[in-house]
C-alpha cells in the first residue's frame, strides 16, 4: 500500500485465540506467529516443570488460575490466580503447581 507516496507494508491480521482452544499439549503456543512467544502453561496439582532458563528474553506470566509456586534462582514465590511477574529470562525458573493450574507466558526479546 502507498501512503502519501511512501510504500507501506500492511500490519499483519491480529490473531485471536482462546485458552480452551488449546487443550492438546501441556505447552501450548497460543499463536501462529512467535513474536513475541506465548505459551499456555497447565500443570496438574504436585506437577514441575525442572530448572530452566530462557536466555535473552523477558518473561511475563499470568496466572489464569490455581496456585503456583514460581522459584527462581533462590526465591520461591507463591502466585494465585489473576496475579502476574515478570522476571528476566537468564534466571533458573522452575513452577510447581500447588493445585490444577493455567497460566500464559509471554517471552520477549
Amino acid at each position: 500500500m502507498t501512503v502519501r507516496g511512501v510504500e507501506r507494508v500492511a500490519p499483519p491480521m491480529p490473531e485471536r485465540t482462546t485458552l480452551a482452544d488449546l487443550d492438546d499439549t501441556p505447552h501450548a503456543e497460543v499463536f501462529e506467529t512467535r513474536r513475541p512467544r506465548t505459551v499456555r502453561l497447565e500443570l496438574d496439582a504436585g506437577e514441575r516443570v525442572p530448572r530452566h532458563t530462557h536466555e535473552g528474553t523477558n518473561v511475563v506470566l499470568h496466572l489464569v488460575s490455581g496456585r503456583l509456586e514460581l522459584t527462581l534462582d533462590d526465591e520461591t514465590h507463591v502466585l494465585d490466580a489473576g496475579e502476574l511477574i515478570r522476571f528476566d529470562g537468564d534466571r533458573e525458573v522452575s513452577p510447581y503447581a500447588v493445585e490444577p493450574c493455567t497460566a500464559v507466558v509471554v517471552f520477549s526479546t
